[in-house]
């Protein structure tokens, strides 16, 4: 998986380009207006909330807006109603793909989002066609110049995690049951635990080899053009591309 995290790299590098442009903040005032919908517009009681101003902080939004999406979600201020849409299907090369959108139009994002695999080489399938290869997790990413295996784990465990991946470089990663991520977070940044990323992910469960570069090419071109679709929030795959081919990409 060492090739899927560092495509997620390359992904978080352009998404802070992405943020100058102002594309991020269509996807961040979505989670925030639904997350204020669905839990109520106090972020100490909305945990999904908090999370999502968090991320309006990282991109730079400002307050206003922060608080005008609220305000939509809870029904203070009129807006768009936004529903969350899952789709699933397949890339070039086999590799399974499952995109979470919202939208405040089905319709018209399905069929975005049907031209898109069919442009690229992938085929959009039916619901639950591929969702099984993926396990739903928490991840909470923590520098590992700050700590020690031994030190990270021990806090992980007592803050109720499942496990600690020590695979990447730079972080450890610590991985959550969805129900229990935002009880570690808060109990980890109460031990004063520095987090670097956090977030409800999926994880493949298997992967595909996809080792020539041409079939890699196109992969890239497909998951990118999903992630830049405005109604798209995350996009999940279960490919694992060799670091060479991954950087002649980058380059």
């Amino acid at each position: 998986m060492a090739g899927h995290s560092r495509w997620h790299n390359i992904r978080n590098k352009k998404a802070k380009a992405d943020a100058i442009k102002g594309r991020m903040f269509t996807k961040v005032i979505r989670e925030i207006t639904i997350a204020a919908r669905l839990g109520g517009g106090d972020p100490e009681a909305n945990p999904r909330l908090r999370m999502a101003i968090e991320k309006a902080k990282e991109v730079n939004m400002p307050m206003e807006n922060v608080e005008r999406a609220i305000k939509r979600g809870t029904g203070e201020l009129e807006g768009v109603n936004y529903e969350e849409v899952q789709y699933e299907g397949y890339g070039p090369g086999g590799v399974a793909i499952v995109v979470e959108a919202t939208t405040d139009n089905r319709n018209r994002t399905t069929a975005e989002i049907r031209h898109i695999f069919s442009k690229y080489g992938g085929n959009l399938g039916s619901s639950g066609c591929v969702s099984f290869l993926f396990e739903d997790k928490g991840i909470i990413n923590v520098p590992k110049d700050k700590y020690s295996e031994d030190e990270i784990f021990e806090k992980a465990i007592e803050a109720g995690a499942e496990d600690v991946i020590m695979d990447d470089p730079e972080y450890y990663e610590i991985r959550t049951t969805p129900s229990e991520f935002y009880k570690v977070k808060e109990n980890l940044e109460k031990m004063g635990v520095e987090i670097a990323k956090a977030e409800l992910t999926k994880i493949p469960t298997t992967t595909v080899q996809i080792t020539d570069e041409e079939t890699a090419t196109k992969l890239m071109k497909l998951l990118d053009a999903l992630e830049d679709n405005d109604d798209v929030q995350k996009v999940y795959a279960n490919f694992d591309i060799p670091e060479s081919i991954l950087e002649k990409l980058e380059g």
